[in-house]
């Protein structure tokens, strides 16, 4: 079964220069980094709705509350992605078919996410995934079979794979060896990209990169550099999480102007990359704080905890004539409201699983700021709204209730979630018409 599964967790920072091995012949760059690749009006693919969302739909009109089920409808109505979990090579390859197909018979462009990469997660709700490099890989071929030889579609590269590598959580791989896993992960993921551009050269592919929240840039950087973002479309952001779209538009385009800076002007230097946790630049007199993800950032922001034009000024003066090439996509499915900010005490808020009060963001949007960010390729609806983050506790050791939902059990991740579903189609911003 095809389903999109919860995305977060903490990390720490990865030692540098990984080795990587066992690529696949490289594809020429030509369709890398392409300047305009949706224009403005591109129409999104739009996948059958979950059967717990009909269901959803059914009960709330059987129960005389018709506004509410068409709130449910407006949100299983609007374009988002179909997720590639796992199954046989055979199997993900008529899925990615079928989708391919149906798409194209819409005259759509689709969405597509895998995320079957070995010990996904870091054994947290969303663990699983192939069973070795090699299954993954004869996987990833598997997808790539799929998919026509000359048709656009988006393909998002593993969730999370790169924020949270094996080293990041090391904890959760007992007995094996870490740096190894962690140049393995890195590596599929370079071969994922590599064999989705093969097969078809007009595929859109983005390497994940986590979200504003999370690693500062440089590090980020380095991460996707090493799994090959410079030979494929750029990075993913924010992808079912909740941090606010200015955000991740600023922190997509440092990660951008970091790569152009690392890759050309001083390579290897991801230290001098301005980056959201000291905002220090020419602009504010290098006098620099660390951004609060829980307000809206921009150049103009009276609050120095918010205010960029400090970053923004120092990637000017340090990349010169350099012009960075990487583009990028935000998931803008359910950070209508921004992040959690919680109120109460918990050993573990888990900010990122099922926060309450939350509601969808901006509708999917090819080529949403093409003056002020024209490295942003679209907003999407990547995670599918209405399903769970997993079954959340707040970290209270031998809880399985989750506080902030009046204490019942989550549905697992990836399971449709009636309370949230509804939630976040009452709170979306902008309003779901």
């Amino acid at each position: 079964m095809i389903h999109p599964v919860r995305r977060g967790g903490c990390a720490l920072l990865v030692t540098a220069a990984l080795a990587i091995g066992g690529q696949l012949a490289a594809v020429p760059a030509a369709s890398a980094g392409e300047p305009h690749p949706l224009p403005a009006g591109t129409e999104f693919y739009l996948p059958a709705p979950a059967h717990d969302a009909v269901r959803q739909i059914a009960e709330l009109t059987s129960a005389g509350d018709k506004a509410a089920a068409a709130l449910i409808r407006a949100e299983v109505q609007t374009p988002q992605a179909v997720w590639f979990t796992g199954g046989t090579p055979r199997q993900v390859e008529q899925q990615a078919r079928q989708v391919a197909q149906q798409a194209a018979g819409k005259k759509t462009v689709a969405t597509m996410v895998i995320y079957d990469v070995p010990g996904r997660d870091c054994s947290q709700y969303s663990s699983g995934g192939a069973g070795s490099d090699a299954a993954y890989r004869a996987w990833v071929d598997g997808f790539a079979a799929g998919l026509a030889k000359d048709q656009r579609v988006i393909v998002i590269v593993e969730p999370d794979g790169l924020a949270n590598l094996p080293s990041d959580c090391p904890a959760a791989y007992p007995g094996q060896d870490v740096a190894a896993l962690t140049a393995g992960r890195i590596a599929d993921i370079r071969y994922a990209g590599t064999a989705i551009r093969r097969a078809d050269p007009r595929a859109l592919v983005y390497l994940d990169a986590g979200n504003s929240a999370w690693h500062n840039v440089g590090d980020i950087a380095d991460r996707l550099e090493q799994a090959g973002v410079t030979d494929v479309q750029g990075f993913s952001l924010n992808v079912s999480n909740y941090q606010y779209t200015p955000n991740s538009e600023q922190y997509g385009n440092w990660i951008s102007e970091c790569i152009a800076y690392t890759s050309t002007v001083s390579p290897g230097d991801f230290g001098n990359c301005g980056n959201q946790y000291w905002s220090g630049g020419p602009a504010n007199n290098w006098t620099g704080v660390a951004l609060d993800p829980n307000g809206q950032w921009s150049d103009t922001a009276t609050d120095p905890a918010l205010n960029t034009a400090g970053i923004n000024s120092r990637y000017a003066s340090i990349l010169g004539g350099t012009t960075p090439t990487a583009h990028f996509v935000i998931d803008t499915s359910r950070n209508g409201r921004g992040p959690w900010a919680p109120t109460a005490s918990y050993p573990d808020p888990q900010t990122w699983c099922n926060p309450p009060g939350r509601g969808l963001g901006a509708r999917p949007q090819a080529s949403p700021q093409p003056t002020a960010f024209p490295l942003l390729d679209a907003h999407l609806w990547v995670k599918t709204p209405g399903q769970s983050d997993g079954q959340c506790n707040r970290g209270v050791a031998g809880s399985t209730v989750d506080p902030e939902w009046g204490g019942i059990t989550d549905p697992a991740a990836g399971a449709w979630f009636d309370q949230q579903a509804l939630e976040l189609a009452r709170l979306a911003v902008p309003p779901l018409s």
